[in-house]
């Protein structure tokens, strides 16, 4: 009786320290290009707990580095469709109504893309979502296209960036990569 008793006490004991081993997952190194998130206003992450605003604005977007290539026109190609990001197709939420190049565009989300070109680039907000890249991309699910002029930096911008800017009339979304830089002007509609 006392053998078998020792050995249900092994037992038992042998199981409990096989439930308590962890499991060991392969997880997966850093993304080359990290995801990110810009907010308007841009503090929207941070506000304090009796404070119930929302963002007006939020991009998800993938943030690839120049490493030292050659950016607009060779990596990615003038007139071409590109993810405005890496990975992934950089996505807008727009928590109200707003105005894009005298275009009503709805509270939503939405994917957003650009064609750039030496003097310009087309900003695209598209329906479709959650799409990896521009390889899928469907024209026909715009919602609206619009030019913006782009500006040479002195400096430059190592990792694709996006930042917001409050002026009188909502926000500029501020897009900067190599020594490039384009603003989208966004009204928010009363």
């Amino acid at each position: 009786m006392k053998v078998f008793a020792l050995i249900t006490a092994f037992v038992g004991l042998s199981l409990v320290a096989q439930a308590q081993t962890p499991t060991t997952y392969k997880f997966p190194g850093l993304d080359a290009s990290p995801l990110d998130v810009a907010y308007f206003p841009v503090n929207a992450a941070r506000v304090k707990k009796e404070d119930k605003s929302q963002p007006v604005i939020k991009v998800l977007y993938s943030r690839p580095s120049a490493k030292g290539r050659e950016i607009f026109g060779v990596l990615e190609k003038y007139d071409q469709v590109w993810r405005l990001g890496a990975n992934e197709s950089t996505e807008i939420t727009f928590n109200k109504p707003v105005e894009i190049g005298q275009k009503k565009v709805k509270a939503g989300q939405y994917s957003l893309f650009a064609i750039p070109q030496k003097d310009k680039w087309t900003i695209i907000l598209n329906s479709q979502l959650n799409r990896w890249g521009a390889f899928s991309y469907d024209e026909s699910m715009d919602v609206l296209r619009f030019d913006v002029p782009i500006t040479t930096l002195d400096k430059t911008v190592e990792a694709f960036s996006i930042v917001f800017a409050e002026t009188s009339y909502g926000a500029e979304m501020v897009m900067a990569w190599d020594k490039t830089q384009a603003i989208l002007p966004i009204h928010f509609t009363k």
